[in-house]
């Protein structure tokens, strides 16, 4: 169950982590201002309770009542002082809290503390006054109303201050909803380089001759970049090495195919000759097709406007040239950018293997506001779905065409795909409802470089 609420990007995880941190400093920053200003609070009149004791334990009777009427009935400050408790006045428990700070400041006085009925109306629900007494040295009572009402024992230490809570809960979610801002921002400044290189991770694969990516944030993102930008450089060294190698080997081995071509004419037995011919043939359209998967990979012309209907009709023309059954449906309103090249030797790829295994092909181009989309079929015997992806495997051939005479080198759809790839198109096979193969071929409008 955590598993599944722990956020799987560490944009999230970042700000989960800070937000919760925060709300929990917040938390108990509040609670221990709140505690500290009730023990303040609470010291304070207990303080106060007990001078205006010791002031009036030292004078006679006759002069407390005095000086209590010339000081307005006994007002001072937050409280109000007399000689007797009001009426219908009860003693509170005492696990009082104001009563403990009461104790500490006065021990020999034994104070007390009442709440009392002030009258209908005149007091909020939960809340009532209250009412302190002491025992003054010659045995006389001295009381103490506190002005204002105060939460009853039991609830929460946050209802004392009924007035400022709704302005002390608004400043506390004014406060997290800042520094949620504030943690976002901070949050995605610190990951935004991490998402850059994750986006040049993916866009690798479609142009590993991309401009390398700028080391900017944090030292580690930094280092990461750094080391991302020579796994490129690595990359594309050992492809241009490979295409030099596979270059290399295909033009070194036609002298010794040429000159195994001329022995072989001089052999008298005309099936051996054939045969020797023959291998000599499939030898050549290996080396030829390893190297064309080679380049297929590596196109360094600049991407140019392709009329694509203009491309289909010549494709279709010439399938129609070397008897193939091939139709064109469909129209495309604007040009496509990209590798003209590469884009009609993918096409013809897929025409031919849609003519050699399904007689006849059918092609339909449409497009949408951000691709366009080409849909060649054929009509033979489609592909079981465990192949639909092996077929794309270098060498891979199936199962029906094993023999180098229908199944070529297995290359043809692995370069179809390379080629798509370096102009950001997709291939994808799929079995059509009516029969046959059906092989999507999507083109993004848009290119970036």
């Amino acid at each position: 169950m955590m598993k599944r609420l722990w956020p799987r990007s560490l944009f999230a995880r970042l700000m989960l982590i800070w937000l919760i941190g925060i709300f929990l400093v917040l938390a108990v920053s509040v609670s221990i201002f709140i505690n500290e200003r009730d023990r303040a609070w609470s010291e304070g009149f207990a303080r106060e309770i007990a001078s205006n004791a010791d002031i009036l334990d030292s004078l006679a009777p006759v002069e407390r009542y005095r000086m209590l009427e010339e000081q307005g009935g006994g007002r001072r400050g937050r409280l109000r002082f007399g000689l007797s408790l009001p009426e219908h006045a009860w003693p509170l428990p005492d696990d009082y809290p104001l009563l403990s700070a009461l104790r500490e400041a006065m021990p020999e006085r034994q104070p007390a503390l009442y709440t009392y009925e002030r009258g209908e109306g005149h007091s909020l629900p939960g809340h009532m006054p209250l009412a302190v007494s002491v025992k003054l040295a010659d045995g006389s009572m001295l009381t103490a109303r506190l002005r204002g009402q105060y939460h009853l024992p039991g609830q929460s230490a946050m209802l004392s201050m009924s007035s400022h809570a709704s302005i002390m809960a608004s400043a506390f979610l004014a406060l997290l909803i800042g520094i949620g801002i504030l943690t976002w921002v901070s949050v995605r400044i610190a990951t935004r380089p991490l998402s850059n290189l994750s986006a040049a991770a993916r866009a690798l694969g479609e142009d590993p001759e991309r401009a390398p990516l700028e080391p900017v944030g944090p030292t580690e993102v930094i280092q990461a970049t750094e080391a991302f930008n020579q796994m490129q450089q690595r990359i594309t060294a050992h492809m241009r090495e490979r295409t030099r190698i596979l270059a290399a080997i295909s033009h070194d081995l036609q002298t010794p195919i040429t000159r195994l071509r001329l022995r072989a004419e001089m052999i008298e037995d005309e099936t051996l000759q054939t045969r020797i011919q023959s291998d000599l043939d499939a030898m050549q359209g290996l080396i030829r097709e390893g190297l064309d998967y080679a380049r297929s990979m590596e196109i360094s012309s600049p991407p140019q406007p392709i009329d694509l209907n203009g491309l289909l009709a010549a494709l279709s023309g010439e399938a129609s040239d070397m008897g193939w059954a091939v139709s064109v449906t469909g129209q495309a309103s604007a040009p496509f950018t990209g590798h003209s090249v590469a884009l009609r030797r993918a096409l013809w790829n897929l025409i031919e293997n849609g003519v050699k295994f399904g007689k006849s092909v059918d092609i339909t181009l449409s497009e949408t506001p951000d691709a366009v989309c080409i849909l060649i079929r054929d009509h033979g015997p489609g592909l079981p779905a465990e192949e639909m992806e092996r077929v794309f495997e270098p060498f891979y051939r199936t199962e029906s065409s094993r023999s180098r005479e229908t199944g070529g080198t297995g290359l043809g759809l692995a370069i179809t795909r390379n080629l798509l790839h370096v102009q950001r198109g997709v291939i994808c096979l799929g079995n059509h409802p009516e029969g046959g193969l059906l092989a999507t071929v999507t083109l993004p409008r848009s290119r970036q470089h």
